[in-house]
């Protein structure tokens, strides 16, 4: 299967700095015939530590938001644009982005998902470029989240990444209301075939 030679290249990856600092350089995971594929940033500590893809504070969270929404990891696709974790945390340096989003291009065509949904600021920039979707100012770019755009024949839909809640619980709310609506798309997706 292609995902797996995909996989094998990642994990060997060391085109750019990043594969000095890192454990593991994370592959994505879940249900490779899935219509939804998750797109988050990049792996986290814990992430990088035991190789698999939210596993630790955002994670929890994600599980949690997952749970109010009544999505199962096993009926989506997750993965990374960025597949190393950046040393402390800081953000993804544009050369950075550019080759390990190559990784994430195959993925797409391989997974071949219906929709996108590209988790923060730097995910749903790459994804916005990718599809020429015009991308507001960074002051005004909340308001892209929880929205749907059209990016050829897919459709991207930006969520908050759960981290924001460890940022600021107060938010949390809108987040639940936000992650509630993967349901919704998930179901709109499914084809209802009479018996």
């Amino acid at each position: 299967m292609e995902i797996e030679k995909l996989n094998k290249k990642i994990k060997e990856c060391n085109r750019c700095r990043l594969s000095e600092t890192r454990i593991n350089a994370l592959c994505g995971e879940g249900n490779t015939n899935a219509k939804l594929m998750l797109i988050a940033q990049a792996p986290g500590e814990k992430e990088d530590r035991e190789g698999r893809m939210f596993i630790g504070p955002s994670g929890s969270v994600l599980d949690e938001l997952f749970m109010e929404a009544n999505v199962d990891r096993k009926e989506i696709y997750m993965t990374n644009l960025v597949k190393c974790m950046l040393p402390k945390y800081r953000k993804p340096k544009q050369d950075e982005i550019e080759i390990c989003s190559q990784y994430l291009d195959i993925e797409i065509e391989l997974i071949n998902p219906k929709i996108l949904v590209p988790l923060g600021y730097y995910a749903t920039r790459y994804i916005f470029e990718k599809y020429a979707i015009p991308l507001p100012s960074k002051s005004e770019f909340d308001r892209v989240y929880c929205k749907i755009f059209l990016g050829g024949d897919r459709k991207v839909f930006p969520l908050q990444h759960p981290v924001a809640v460890l940022h600021n619980n107060s938010i949390k709310g809108i987040i639940v209301k936000n992650y509630c609506k993967l349901k919704v798309l998930l179901n709109a997706l499914s084809v209802f075939i009479p018996g």
